[in-house]
């Protein structure tokens, strides 16, 4: 299994900035997945830093908005049964976000909640243009600060 995952990443790789495209939509989705992996690949093989945080962005992107379309379904037992998401896990996450609305999608990037909370506002069919804003900036912002901080871990060991 091992072999077959390190193949994928090295395709993604190989596909510059479509595979990272792909590899954050993955990621963005809900499948398990790092696109920040391929980032730095990429970014360390010489691509250009901006192309590949837009790129990475938009493709997590559009990965979390399909959350956001799944709960927009309101399919709770398909939701149970395929991704594994309790509906009391749904609720707890919409009773947080009441109030809070699609600027809370700005967390989506977060592991483990951030699918949860794409979710819980498509079932509470938050505004769908300022959930996307929202989920793009703190998408972006996260790429962002993933590169800040491989720079900075580079200029620790090599400056």
């Amino acid at each position: 299994m091992a072999i077959v995952v390190n193949n994928f990443m090295q395709l993604l790789i190989d596909w510059g900035y479509y595979g990272l495209f792909l590899s954050a939509l993955l990621a963005g989705s809900i499948l398990p997945f790092s696109s920040e992996l391929i980032l730095i690949a990429l970014v360390r093989s010489g691509f250009n830093p901006a192309f590949c945080v837009f790129a990475a962005t938009i493709g997590n992107t559009i990965g979390g908005m399909t959350c956001y379309y799944i709960g927009l379904l309101g399919k709770t037992d398909w939701i149970e049964k395929y991704l594994k998401i309790k509906q009391e896990k749904v609720n707890r996450m919409q009773l947080f976000l009441q109030g809070k609305g699609a600027l809370m999608a700005f967390f989506a990037f977060l592991p483990f909640v951030g699918g949860v909370i794409a979710i819980a506002l498509g079932f509470m069919r938050s505004n769908i243009w300022f959930t996307t804003i929202s989920m793009f900036v703190g998408k972006l912002v996260r790429y962002i600060i993933v590169l800040l901080a491989l720079q900075g871990i580079v200029d620790l060991f090599i400056g």
